[in-house]
């Protein structure tokens, strides 16, 4: 047993206040002790947020080191910063009894912001931002970085703040929780939140045994449910993971919530058993919340980690960007909006014989003007399965479908019998289908049905390709950006159009959104 033991702690204000905490009650049995103040990364780097950083155990890992090299007997941390998995050789000693497990919200005036539709709170914590998101969506959440007592300065400072979030453990330790402050009791705390850990090393069988002196079981219990729960979600100070666990009337009750990093998704799960039989109880939570749509955010909030090397000018699904391969991280984005226009009845007052619709806008356009039963088209001629299939169940059966509008024209051309056609188009349509058959003598009725707006974002950092589905698409993200890196083209017209500007250009086998991924997957095998 050794002489003294060294304590070893990060030098911040409430660092210095929980390592004291656990030098007194070691103390107090008797024990002489030494504290042993170290920097780590996470109070080093304070212009970032700590999700940004990427690292494991930001505010562990120099303690681990000083551990590991023995230059330090035991170490004190604040549990909801440990990773859920310990270093090889580190194990949890004790945890001391939890303080409060709140966050607090720290406000300037009053409370009326919260009532407001705009209002600026800051927070560098991904899991409250997510909330507050999720429960003022319109509001403004800036990045807030530093001591307990500098980000208390920064909120004082900054004067179009509103408010800041705190844990309420923290301020409190410190004595310096403020007058207008507020405890979030619909937030849901980080796991093991308000709980200080020591660890030690797992050979160490006589620190181990002084240690567990001061072990509190009852938080133990609690912490290792709530960390549990945070490690079968994989998650960590990258994922707005929220649980809590405390014990009342010989039972365990657990609250557990998973969300998107923009608040707009969320999962959540409440749940009591005895205590005693509450092995399984974080297992049970977590595969509930995998089951209920955690495994797609938990997909999502991976791949945000990684830089972006796809765009699409198509918003796509989230079911969509799960067929992605591991190494593409898509951003998306409607590169195009639709304005649907007001028809005339006097267009459909009589039945036309051939009609020509190459596209879903086009269908929505006629049926937001008239009923099915109002349009008496005689041959419907379209372009692609899905125009297909949505004007065979919306309007009626469908006489020709080609992959594309030059093929279409091709084969009206060769087929139409009476040499007139009114066509449902866009205002930004191409010339390919009228100029082929006004050159065989085909009368076009061209009737704008919609029209098309460029709306495409400015896509910052490089990126390895760009997935078109229209000649508009690409005119559209030409407008915000340089024509960089492949295009991946939903069919030969688009691609057409991607040529005169990409050096590269892929086309999907069919034109379908799963086919354009697929085709961005064989890049990446």
């Amino acid at each position: 047993m050794p002489k003294i033991i060294r304590i070893g702690t990060r030098d911040s204000q409430l660092a210095m206040w929980q390592a004291k905490t656990v030098q007194s009650q070691l103390e107090h049995l008797g024990y002489k002790t030494v504290l042993v103040p170290v920097k780590s990364t996470g109070d080093l780097v304070l212009d970032k947020p700590l999700y940004e950083l990427g690292i494991t155990g930001i505010f562990t890992k120099t303690l681990d080191i000083a551990m590991l090299n023995e230059e330090i007997d035991i170490a004190v941390h604040s549990l909801k910063d440990v990773p859920t998995v310990l270093p090889k050789g580190i194990v949890q000693a004790a945890v001391l009894k939890r303080g409060n497990v709140n966050d607090t919200l720290v406000f300037k005036k009053n409370e009326e912001f919260l009532s407001t539709r705009d209002a600026i709170i800051a927070t560098g914590s991904l899991r409250r931002r997510a909330q507050w998101l999720n429960r003022y969506p319109t509001h403004t959440v800036v990045g807030l970085r530093g001591n307990v007592n500098s980000r208390l300065q920064k909120l004082e400072d900054n004067t179009d703040w509103n408010a800041a979030i705190f844990a309420a453990a923290g301020i409190g330790r410190l004595n310096i929780r403020p007058e207008n402050a507020i405890n979030l009791h619909w937030m849901i705390p980080a796991p093991a939140q308000g709980a200080i850990m020591v660890t030690a090393l797992e050979t160490d069988s006589d620190i181990r045994a002084i240690c567990a002196e001061i072990n509190h079981e009852e938080t133990e219990i609690c912490t290792s449910v709530e960390r549990k729960f945070l490690n079968l979600l994989e998650g960590g100070c990258t994922a707005p993971i929220g649980a809590l666990a405390f014990i009342k009337n010989s039972e365990v009750n657990f609250k557990g919530v998973l969300l998107s990093k923009d608040g707009t998704k969320k999962v959540e799960i409440s749940k009591i058993v005895p205590l005693g039989k509450h092995g399984d109880l974080a297992e049970f939570c977590a595969n509930y919340v995998i089951d209920k749509g955690g495994k797609t955010l938990i997909d999502q909030l991976q791949r945000s980690d990684k830089s972006t090397n796809i765009y699409s000018t198509k918003k796509l699904t989230d079911n969509q960007l799960l067929l992605f391969h591991n190494e593409v991280v898509a951003e998306s984005n409607d590169a195009i909006k639709i304005s649907l226009n007001r028809l005339s009845k006097s267009i459909i007052r009589n039945e036309i014989e051939h009609v020509i619709i190459t596209s879903k806008n086009a269908v929505e356009a006629l049926l937001t003007n008239f009923s099915a039963l109002e349009l008496q088209f005689k041959n419907i001629y379209c372009v692609g399965r899905r125009t297909k299939r949505m004007i065979e169940n919306r309007i009626g059966k469908v006489t020709h479908t080609e992959a594309n509008a030059k093929k279409l024209a091709q084969y009206l051309v060769e087929n139409l019998e009476k040499k007139e056609v009114t066509y449902f188009c866009s205002d930004l349509r191409l010339d390919d289908l009228p100029n082929i058959l006004s050159e065989h003598n085909i009368v076009v009725n061209e009737i704008e049905a919609y029209q098309t707006k460029f709306d495409a974002d400015k896509v910052e950092g490089s990126i390895d390709g760009v997935m078109f589905y229209s000649p508009s698409t690409i005119e559209s993200f030409l407008k915000q950006n340089k024509a960089n890196g492949i295009a991946f083209c939903i069919g030969e017209t688009t691609a057409k159009a991607a040529k005169q500007h990409f050096k590269e250009v892929r086309v999907a086998k069919v034109p379908t959104v799963e086919s354009v991924i697929e085709l961005v997957n064989e890049h990446y095998v």
